[in-house]
């Protein structure tokens, strides 16, 4: 694992960031490129690791995995670069999948050449509670028929399918168990990409805007068992979570590191930045945050690995994890000063992308909130007990 580790930092700080100026511009030549990346990590063994074996995956232990996806993490063009981008969705269709949906997607999504798309937000309710559904399907013969309004449906333009979640169960059902998963090639008619939703920064983005009128799929495109969608939507976002806070980790780290070589580097007022108080100070609460973080962060994937529920620890580290980004890549920009506000430096960019952090996979504050009733229930389920 060590040696995979330093070959993943190679290729990640080696040939990933030195062309993620060329890839931000997301046109046709950022396109060659990628590609280039992605045959690049086929060559060098390290595509698709955390993929189950049986699929064709590297079959990683989840926590070998989590590991990795912090060097990952080091570039936003990281996940794509080395195929862990369709890591969460192959997982989901291979557990709850049928054997005909896993050889339709999974052999595709894993080597590199099937993207999926998930549509679970919708404009109209509270994304954070995705039991309030509104996009509703109903059988109709041998065909799901799908009427409904998502977006924030990251990188549909490309995805071969769409696993959309919607309500198939009435009132008389509990609220838990109304919501069904169907898969929904984007070819089918009625599917319509309404537009790209332009973002902080991104204009166009890869988060879009979709309808579905009168969508019809075969009763087999069913994802699991009909009302269990709620339950695949969690067992697909909890290791999501934990793979979102190993990247924050490594772009805090690389943050951490600009920050550092501009406070030893740059002379103002008679002596470098590395001799001011206050640069003491924020290099010292980035690195303390960071660990704690880290620290945190593995020992969630930990518990996952067992078997055990890793709720709470799930839940601390997805708010604390996006509140500690956050706080490095500013103070690293602070050390910058203006230089520190241009495309100059990536971190102009990171701090965009790490205000995202606060919202995706459910916002800081239903974090907290859940995580505190649950230890409000019992105190005793304090990591620490």
């Amino acid at each position: 694992m060590a040696d995979l580790r330093v070959r993943m930092r190679a290729f990640i700080d080696g040939e990933v960031i030195p062309r993620e100026s060329e890839l931000v511009a997301e046109d046709a030549a950022a396109g060659q490129i990628l590609d280039e990346l992605r045959s690049r990590a086929k060559e060098l063994g390290l595509w698709a690791l955390g993929h189950p074996a049986e699929v064709g995956g590297g079959g990683l232990p989840f926590m070998d995995f989590v590991y990795l996806n912090e060097i990952i993490g080091r570039s936003e063009f990281g996940q794509l670069a080395v195929g862990s981008v369709t890591m969460q969705d192959t997982i989901m269709l291979h557990k709850h999948g049928t054997d005909e949906q896993r050889q339709r997607w999974v052999t595709g999504m894993v080597a590199g050449d099937v993207l999926p798309s998930v549509g679970l937000t919708e404009p109209e309710v509270a994304g954070s509670d995705p039991t309030l559904i509104a996009t509703h399907a109903e059988l109709d013969g041998d065909t799901w028929v799908i009427n409904g309004h998502k977006w924030f449906t990251t990188g549909v333009n490309v995805a071969a399918y769409c696993t959309v979640f919607a309500r198939t169960e009435d009132e008389s059902v509990p609220r838990h168990s109304r919501i069904s998963s169907i898969i929904v090639p984007t070819d089918t008619p009625g599917f319509e990409i309404v537009r790209s939703i332009p973002t902080m920064g991104h204009d166009p983005s890869d988060h879009f805007e979709v309808r579905l009128t009168d969508v019809r799929v075969p009763k087999e495109n069913l994802l699991g068992e009909r009302g269990k969608g709620f339950v695949i939507a969690q067992d697909r976002l909890g290791p999501g979570r934990i793979f979102h806070c190993m990247r924050w980790l490594g772009q805090a780290q690389r943050a951490y590191e600009l920050m550092c070589e501009r406070a030893n580097s740059r002379y103002v007022h008679g002596s470098l930045l590395a001799d001011k108080g206050e640069v003491h100070r924020y290099i010292s609460e980035s690195a303390a945050e960071i660990q704690a973080a880290r620290l945190m962060t593995l020992d969630a994937a930990r518990v996952m690995d067992t078997g055990d529920d890793a709720r709470i620890q799930i839940g601390l580290i997805k708010f604390w994890g996006a509140r500690m980004l956050h706080n490095v890549v500013d103070r690293a920009i602070q050390v910058h000063g203006a230089l520190g506000l241009t495309a100059d430096t990536p971190l102009e960019r990171m701090y965009r992308q790490a205000r995202y952090a606060r919202i995706y996979d459910g916002p800081d504050e239903v974090h907290r909130m859940s995580t505190a009733r649950r230890l409000l229930r019992d105190p005793d389920a304090a990591p620490w007990r």
